[in-house]
């Protein structure tokens, strides 16, 4: 079987070294470089002929970790590397997956013929926006699944009146995977948006009144969804309200959306690095899931046993 070896990019460095040290091995190393007009140049500083590769990044902000992406699966199918597989934590683009309105692009397909055409054999990720985006590639995904990490944490909980809730209706199929594993009820938060970013109304279905109630989202962005469906389960007479979201990716006023919230707590993992603390925020790190996945892949073996 052929050596395994694990690189990462800039975009997620952190966690990737946490992995690394999980898995047991050290990262390789290599060069990434800008020219002064943003250009990117990218080398690796050792051989991976004949080796199985993992490249370690998650796409955002996605314009240069994107391309420097790119440019580490070129170089390493240049390098002669037997077999590369990406490791992306958090796959950008992937709200863009289908068409909404005319003339617009569906930006996750685009991003996975780019990532097939480079030269990657196999992709790894966690909590697409749309599972149905695996169908967007032609090559194996594997696609590890947040509850793994979010459930144990929340059943450490022991919230007496537990429910779930999604913070509109795309997410239902989300957040009932929890409320099933649980036993417990779910609601609905109907919104209506202006436009991206913006929400122009909000309605719950379902009953709240001295509930412990969880939130459950895929990503929280300005968090203006997560923020004002808190606000409005808080009104509903809901006990507490707590939002579980695997990526945090957390842009323009999103800390301080959350801060004048009523959340009581938003549980993440650091498949995107914060960009500020807040008391509000607890990380769980999504490490040792992927170092369990890269070790089963690289020997071939069934990745089921890693799902709840």
């Amino acid at each position: 079987m052929s050596s395994v070896k694990l690189f990462a990019g800039k975009g997620t460095a952190d966690l990737a070294n946490r992995i690394a040290e999980i898995y047991g091995k050290p990262l390789g190393k290599c060069t990434s470089q800008k020219f002064s007009d943003g250009e990117l140049n990218f080398s690796y500083n050792e051989s991976i002929r004949g080796t199985d590769l993992f490249i370690i990044q998650s796409t955002t902000p996605p314009s240069d970790n994107i391309m420097e992406l790119l440019l580490m699966i070129d170089a390493a199918k240049r390098a002669s590397a037997k077999y590369i597989t990406l490791v992306i934590p958090y796959f950008g683009y992937a709200r863009q997956d289908r068409k909404d309105r005319p003339r617009v692009a569906i930006a996750a397909k685009m991003m996975a013929n780019l990532l097939t055409a480079a030269g990657a054999n196999r992709l790894m990720t966690m909590d697409l926006h749309a599972g149905q985006i695996q169908g967007f590639f032609d090559i194996p995904v594997d696609h590890l699944d947040g509850s793994a990490i979010f459930v144990p944490y929340i059943r450490d909980l022991n919230l007496d009146n537990l429910i779930f809730a999604s913070p509109d209706v795309g997410g239902t199929a989300r957040a009932r995977t929890f409320a099933k594993y649980f036993e417990a009820d779910m609601v609905v938060c109907d919104k209506h948006r202006k436009r991206a970013n913006e929400i122009a109304s909000m309605q719950v279905i379902g009953d709240v009144e001295g509930k412990d109630v969880v939130l459950v989202d895929d990503m929280a962005d300005t968090a203006g969804t997560i923020c004002k469906a808190a606000n409005l389960l808080k009104d509903k007479g809901a006990k507490t309200v707590r939002a579980v979201c695997t990526h945090a990716i957390l842009s323009g006023k999103a800390y301080e959306n959350i801060e004048g919230s009523d959340l009581d707590e938003m549980i993440t993992t650091d498949t995107i690095p914060l960009k500020q603390k807040s008391d509000k925020i607890t990380v769980l790190s999504v490490a040792e899931l992927f170092a369990k996945a890269i070790r089963k892949v690289h020997d071939h073996e069934s990745i089921s046993a890693l799902f709840i």
